[in-house]
């Protein structure tokens, strides 16, 4: 019994020795493509029209690195899969593998587990550092590259609500205190049925209490012809808001660039504001299921180099970026789906890894033969 133990943890070592080189070799290799593809574009405009200083240019590089590094991930998976195991089938060690009774599924156990570690990795990455990293960026962008400078007021927002899916209230607020709860410049619209109906005016408002109020405004009503007639001027009135001002502030940001828990919570602001939400389910989800393509686009990899008689990083680059080409258009077309309502968002984010799955599946099963 000992001896079988040992046996098969040689084999995995074996095989992890064959996948970790090409898997870090793909992580470069990819990282280089989509930096050369985007990144260093922007880099050398930043340089030579903006001339901006090469120390800010490289830390504004650094800290774009861990996004593409995360998207390499999968791609450098699905590579290492393809060469490391095309080189096994060229130099039949596949074919003697089998022969003394070790099946296809035994011998992928260790890719698929280092597939599994790569995509925890690769989610704990994008709910951690590449929020930050991404921040860091956009704020070197702001105030040391377009020279704006740091404050505490947030300004010109603009705050939409729905109401069964139809545009209800518009509420620009001109400066926004959030430390202090203060608000300056408010201008508030009111919709029926695509149509402005009523105007609010107010100097400014302040956060008591869990309330908002405003102060010296006016409101005004629109006739359906499209005048404004003066109703009633206030000293103070209260403004029905359900967001604190650091909600306020959380409301205005780019959702992209959130991490899945902070996404969450927006998607509960943007629901209180009446707003359609299903889009940025979708993104929520997909922060969730991309991470995971490495383990599918893994197995894919393994039988797609399993069954290859020639062996070539040249080859298996190109068959790697028509795979992840593949991947990544099947999962535009769901998300698509998912953000027009024809599907449900979840299965929307998780359809592509499915599929692939069930594919890798599949293929692995004809390898296993």
């Amino acid at each position: 019994m000992a001896e079988f133990r040992l046996k098969f943890r040689l084999l995995d070592k074996f095989i992890i020795t064959e996948f970790y080189p090409t898997f870090v070799f793909g992580v470069m290799v990819f990282t280089v493509l989509l930096v050369a593809g985007d990144l260093l574009f922007d880099i050398a405009d930043l340089l030579i029209q903006s001339r901006v200083p090469f120390s800010i240019v490289t830390r504004l590089f650094v800290y774009r690195l861990p996004g593409v590094i995360v998207l390499t991930l999968p791609m450098a998976a699905l590579l290492a899969t393809i060469l490391s195991f095309g080189k096994l089938a060229t130099q039949s060690e596949l074919t003697a593998l089998r022969a003394s009774g070790i099946s296809f599924y035994r011998i992928l156990r260790p890719v698929f587990l280092a597939s599994i570690l790569i995509g925890g990795f690769a989610l704990l990455l994008n709910e951690t550092l590449v929020p930050l990293a991404d921040r860091a960026a956009d704020n070197i962008m702001r105030y040391e590259v377009a020279r704006q400078k740091p404050s505490l007021l947030k300004e010109q927002m603009f705050l939409k609500e729905e109401r069964d899916g139809a545009l209800s209230r518009v509420i620009y607020i001109g400066k926004l205190f959030p430390q202090e709860g203060n608000m300056d410049d408010v201008l508030i619209q009111e919709f029926e049925s695509g149509e402005i109906t009523r105007i609010m005016t107010a100097k400014n408002g302040d956060w008591k209490e869990g309330q908002w109020w405003l102060y010296n405004g006016q409101v005004f009503n629109v006739t359906k012809e499209g005048f404004v007639e003066p109703l009633f001027s206030f000293e103070k009135q209260q403004l029905s808001l359900p967001l604190s001002p650091s909600q306020v502030v959380t409301s205005s940001q780019d959702p992209k660039k959130m991490s899945a828990f902070e996404l969450y919570n927006y998607i509960k602001l943007m629901n209180v504001q009446g707003s359609d939400v299903n889009s940025l389910w979708v993104l929520l989800h997909l922060r969730l299921a991309v991470p995971w393509a490495s383990v599918v686009l893994a197995l894919v990899g393994a039988s797609v180099g399993a069954g290859t008689r020639r062996s070539g990083s040249g080859m298996g680059i190109g068959v790697s970026i028509l795979l992840v080409f593949a991947y990544y258009v099947f999962m535009s077309f769901c998300r698509s789906l998912g953000q027009g309502g024809y599907i449900p968002p979840l299965l929307a984010a998780w359809m592509p890894n499915l599929i692939f799955l069930a594919c890798g599946a599949f293929m692995v099963k004809g390898a296993n033969r």
